[in-house]
């Protein structure tokens, strides 16, 4: 009976401390957009993707490991579009004008929105921002 008990006391004790060491949840914490030049899509990417999604777009950035799902490789786009870039699925996701699924339950801002209230509303402002950005995120694939 005494073995009984010692081990019980020694599996509720390993059991805490399993409890007791678990990571604390990561979590994303997000703030407001720093404005930057709607002309370069390589500044955007830094800013806005890169956190997320790696300097080298490969999807591994700060932030990746606090996500549900992990971010796309962005060098890989047009390899996995059987070698033409998808540059219109781009915008339409950069956008907001598509849900990814693998964006669940919008992890990834919806740019377009951060863009038109960086703009102040000015629509042409928020295309040149998107088209440029859409642009750097091309000029990464197969790197």
């Amino acid at each position: 009976m005494q073995l009984r008990s010692a081990f019980c006391i020694t599996a509720i004790f390993v059991m805490a401390s399993l409890v007791l060491a678990q990571e604390p949840a990561k979590r994303v914490e997000r703030g407001p957009a720093e404005l930057t030049s709607p002309a370069s899509g390589h500044d955007m990417f830094m800013s806005y993707c890169a956190p997320c999604h790696g300097k080298e777009a490969k999807g591994n950035g700060p932030a990746a490991s606090a996500l549900k799902i992990r971010p796309a490789d962005l060098t890989a786009l047009a390899q996995k579009n059987g070698g033409k870039y998808p540059a219109m699925k781009v915008t339409a996701v950069l956008s907001g004008q598509v849900d990814l699924a693998a964006h669940g339950n919008k992890e990834m801002p919806v740019w377009g929105k951060v863009f038109w209230r960086m703009s102040g509303g000015h629509e042409a402002e928020v295309q040149q921002r998107v088209a440029n950005l859409n642009r750097y995120i091309e000029s990464l694939q197969g790197k």
